[in-house]
């Protein structure tokens, strides 16, 4: 049988080479034009490291939100059938589509001093979550565990059903199953899950400047302090950009062979 030739044809080669040099020509650019000799002197700033300090401990709590809250959803997805399941998963994917500026003003709706359960949060504890660390959280859960509910549902799905039905007829329950048998089967899942929530977390922008706003100490993240900068001080910005840079490459390293399929 005659083998297919691995050279490609010149009009897939042409637009796959445009393709890649529009994705990394921009990282170039970002590298090029870095102000290698000033950054250390950039990244020493107080400011710099709060925002930094923020966004990690913000990013890490809305991953540990995520994962108390998407693991068991993605579980209800992936082993149940109800109605209006279909419903429900469009709903949970909607975030990776819908512009975050527009899940901060939803937030705002809900969770607002004025909105749906926020009057409710403020007149009964006196809790206000906007414009606080905690909205800050919140925002950024609300743009990332739809990722980690994708991952954990799809190994979810590979996972072997029969191993929980084992455990079954051995007496264990469909929690202990799930703690026990399930929990271990889908852990790389739930582990590269929890990697992308992070990450989406750490990015957040749009979301978090709408429901959490931009003060320092309080609610400004590295992203917000890259859009501050930008405005006065752009070799700032470009310095932490770096930063964010090198965080992502780090992510993308780190699920190899889990998201993107390579060895």
């Amino acid at each position: 049988m005659r083998r297919a030739s691995r050279t490609p044809p010149v009009a897939l080669l042409l637009p796959a080479l445009l393709g890649l040099l529009f994705l990394v020509l921009p990282l170039v650019g970002l590298l090029v034009r870095a102000p290698w000799g000033e950054l250390p002197e950039q990244l020493s700033g107080e400011e710099v490291w709060e925002a930094l300090r923020l966004s990690l401990v913000c990013a890490t709590s809305a991953t540990a939100v995520s994962l108390v809250l998407g693991v068991p959803l993605a579980w209800l997805l992936a082993r149940t059938r109800f109605p209006g399941q279909r419903l429900v998963r469009a709903l949970v994917t909607l975030p990776l589509v819908l512009p975050p500026v527009v899940g901060g003003v939803a937030l705002l709706l809900v969770l607002g001093r004025n909105g749906i359960v926020g009057r409710w949060l403020d007149s009964a504890f006196g809790l206000t979550l906007p414009f606080t660390t905690p909205g800050v959280v919140l925002a950024e859960t609300f743009v990332a565990m739809p990722f980690l509910v994708i991952s954990v549902e799809g190994a979810l799905r590979a996972a072997d059903p029969r191993y929980e039905e084992a455990a079954a007829t051995l007496g264990a329950s469909r929690l202990t199953a799930f703690r026990r048998v399930t929990l271990p089967l889908v852990a790389p899942g739930v582990a590269a899950g929890a990697v992308l929530a992070w990450a989406r977390a750490l990015g957040e922008f749009g979301a978090t400047i709408t429901f959490a706003g931009n003060f320092p100490g309080r609610t400004q993240t590295m992203p917000l302090a890259v859009y501050l900068a930008m405005e006065n001080d752009p070799a700032a910005a470009i310095a932490l950009s770096l930063v964010l840079l090198a965080v992502s490459v780090a992510v993308l390293a780190g699920l190899r062979g889990r998201w993107t399929g390579t060895p």
